[in-house]
This record gives structure tokens, C-alpha cells and sequence, in this order.
């Protein structure tokens, strides 16, 4: 199957405040997702935005070419959790707090229209 794939490892993002903007764009056109991505009011929608462009120039690279953004759909795409950085917050009487700041790797994998599956619905 042609697909094209983007991944941006170590993103300074937690995985649960990423996911939802995934989530949203999953197997949309890429024109739409675009469009989804530019309105929605979330810091990850930024970050997202541009590992899906970088799908789909990796699509259009020599040797793929899988055609233009809006022969494209946004096959898969999902979140995996990073390494967390453990920072410690001091506190009274001598204590310190844990601080985890969380990262993110995300991957988005676009196909052609037609090679894409359709959704299937329960009922």
C-alpha cells in the first residue's frame, strides 16, 4: 500500500492534551484537516499542523508521489508517550514536590483517497 508517514519525536506536550487534536483529524482529507487545524484553539493544533505537512511533502517526494493534499486522506494517526522530565518543585518545611513535564511522539500517516478504507459503523 502507498502511504506516506511524519513523525515528531519529543514534542514538549503532554500525550493527553495532544491526543484530543488527533483525534480530530483522523481520517479526514487532508484539505479538511488542514482547515480543522487552523481554527481549532489548542496548543497541540499548531504542532499537529505541521507533522501533517510534513506527511504530506514526504508523499510527494520522488518515488511516491501519492499526488497533492486534496487527493490525500489522513489514513492514521496517533500519540505515543515520551520520556518524562522529573523536575522536583521545593515545598515547606523542607519538602519537595515531583514535577513531571511530559512529552510527546506524534505520527500521522496519509494515503491516496482511494486506497484508504472506509469507516466502518456500528449497527
Amino acid at each position: 500500500m502507498t502511504e506516506a508517514k511524519a513523525t515528531l519525536r519529543y514534542v514538549r506536550m503532554s500525550p493527553r492534551k495532544t491526543r484530543p487534536v488527533t483525534d480530530l483529524i483522523r481520517g479526514c482529507p487532508v484539505s479538511d484537516a488542514l482547515a480543522l487545524l487552523r481554527f481549532t484553539p489548542r496548543a497541540a493544533a499548531k504542532v499537529v499542523r505541521k507533522v501533517l505537512l510534513s506527511a504530506v511533502a514526504n508523499g510527494q517526494q520522488p518515488g511516491k508521489e501519492l499526488g497533492d493534499a486534496d487527493s490525500l486522506r489522513v489514513s492514521r494517526a496517533w500519540v505515543d508517550v515520551g520520556p518524562t522530565f522529573k523536575r522536583f518543585q521545593p515545598r515547606a518545611q523542607g519538602r519537595a514536590f515531583a514535577i513531571h513535564k511530559r512529552t510527546s511522539h506524534i505520527t500521522i500517516v496519509v494515503a491516496p483517497v482511494e486506497a484508504t478504507g472506509t469507516k466502518k459503523t456500528k449497527g
